[in-house]
Parts: structure tokens; sequence; C-alpha cells
């Protein structure tokens, strides 16, 4: 993964983050598509309805650069697979 710098993520624009408000987990490349899903649950002080438009923007930058998603939905990360 890319690191980015303070700088870096000054530059990112709002639509670039998984939780805009916050500027939290940004969705650069596949591997910060892939850390934002490992760290969804770690965002503190967001509604569900952030995070459903978070899960949106992370499927989104999902396609984008060809990140395979196990779950259809945020309420189902950390749950044992069937």
């Amino acid at each position: 993964m890319a690191t980015l710098d303070q700088g870096d993520r000054d530059e990112l624009s709002d639509r670039q983050y998984a939780f805009p408000k916050q500027r939290k987990e940004p969705l650069e490349d596949a591997s910060h598509v892939r850390n934002a899903v490992a760290r969804f649950d770690q965002v503190k002080d967001v509604s569900d309805a952030e995070r459903d438009e978070a899960w949106k923007r992370i499927q989104a930058a999902a396609r984008k650069f060809d990140v395979k998603l196990e779950e259809r939905s945020w309420r189902e990360l950390g749950k044992p697979k069937r």
C-alpha cells in the first residue's frame, strides 16, 4: 500500500474517503480498499446511515480497483463465513 503522509491526505478530496466527513479510510488503490474493509468497524462516532454510504463508496472503489468483496453489506463484517 502506498503510504499517505498528512500532506497527501490533505490533498485528497472528500469523495476519495470511505468516511468523508471524518476523512477516514482513503480509497486510493486496491490496498487502501482492502484496508478500509479491514478497519471499517474501528471508525468511531458514525451513524448507520454514514456506514451505509461508506460501504457504497468502498464497493465502488472495489469495482474500480478489481478487489473482490466477500461481504454484501458492512453488517456482515466480522461474522463467520458459512
